[in-house]
């Protein structure tokens, strides 16, 4: 017992005082320690706080995924909540005697604000609102579809018809040129400013089928193929010479739609008009001023003098049926979705091609 005892305290003594003079100790947990190697209690521990904060990061990307989500539902909330409000027929202040109002911004077309749908929706609003005394349609459009001008027109008329006693005046802005003078023709009466432009009352084929490539592609050597059924299927194409009994089909397209034009013009003005018809129907615009003169117009005043000094009633509440938030929100992302695509489409392209 003895012996033992000596023999442990000597290895203690060893183990604290260190190996003897020239004595190499064998790689062990103290060497490690002294040369930076973490011992086993340390390793297991910078583990432990490794793992703790992986746990932390992922809890933390969790709630943040959970609180964008909550936020994205309540935007759509909100905007649900305001296309209702929107979509109702009266506007929460119309209970007092006042003018409706009904704009036409921008070019008139069935994929633009400004469509035939809208606008009569719109109209039908006004005429229906109870405490209305009288109907503006604010103009400051360059035109557009004559299908578009025509639908809104015959509305017009319509509900001239089925309400007698509550007037539509339109009052132009900057322009109400081509099919936007279209619409206007069937108020009771247009007002403008001096400088506004109206007029143009004319039709035009616009996009491709106003431009022949026909030489530029012989000067190039390219060869066009159209393959088609129907002789004149091939119609307008730019690539492809313009022939004469074709051209003629075409002209006489334009001349019945202008016919049509004229009428509406005639119809809705009446006897006020002035001048010579091959002038007034010609497509030229004039001032506010010159068409005064020549019987296009009727005065100078906006929409507030119109309400206040001949329809009696100077408050103004507008009725013009617009995109909803959610809709204009949708828009935006399948425009910015497309664009992504084709960007995305234009760089797989390019890398299969260097590569």
């Amino acid at each position: 017992m003895a012996e033992e005892g000596g023999d442990g305290r000597e290895r203690e003594r060893a183990a604290w005082e260190g190996p003897p003079a020239g004595e190499r100790r064998p790689p062990g947990r103290d060497a490690s320690a002294r040369e930076g190697h973490p011992a086993g209690w340390e390793r297991e521990a910078l583990t432990r706080l490794l793992e703790e904060g992986l746990r932390d990061q992922r809890r933390a990307r969790r709630w943040s995924l959970l609180f964008r989500f909550l936020v994205l539902a309540y935007l759509f909330l909100l905007l649900f909540l305001v296309q209702q409000r929107e979509g109702a027929v009266v506007p929460p202040l119309a209970t007092e005697p006042h003018t409706a109002v009904v704009k036409l911004e921008g070019v008139l077309a069935a994929d633009q604000p400004a469509n035939a749908d809208a606008l009569v929706r719109s109209l039908e609003d006004a005429f229906a609102a109870e405490h209305a005394k009288a109907v503006i349609l604010q103009i400051d459009s360059p035109g557009g579809s004559a299908v578009q001008a025509e639908t809104v027109y015959r509305a017009i008329r319509r509900l001239r018809e089925e309400h007698p006693d509550r007037p539509l005046y339109a009052v132009v802005g900057d322009v109400a040129a081509s099919g936007a003078y279209y619409v206007a023709a069937a108020a009771d009466r247009i007002y403008c400013q001096p400088t506004s432009l109206v007029g143009s009352i004319g039709v035009r084929l616009s996009g491709l089928a106003g431009f022949g490539f026909v030489e530029a592609m012989r000067k190039l050597g390219i060869e066009r193929r159209l393959l088609a059924a129907g002789e004149h299927k091939g119609l307008l194409d730019p690539f492809s010479p313009l022939r004469e009994e074709e051209l003629r089909h075409v002209r006489a397209v334009l001349e019945s739609i202008h016919r049509r034009f004229i009428q509406a013009v005639k119809e809705g003005r009446g006897e006020r008009l002035k001048g010579d018809e091959a002038t007034l129907f010609s497509g030229l615009f004039w001032t506010g001023e010159q068409g005064l003169a020549l019987g296009l117009v009727d005065g100078f005043a906006d929409a507030r003098q119109v309400a206040r000094e001949v329809v009696g009633a100077e408050e103004l509440v507008d009725y013009t049926r617009r995109p909803s938030p959610l809709e204009r929100l949708v828009r935006r992302f399948g425009t910015a979705v497309g664009e992504g695509l084709a960007r995305a489409l234009a760089a797989l392209a390019w890398r299969l091609e260097a590569g």
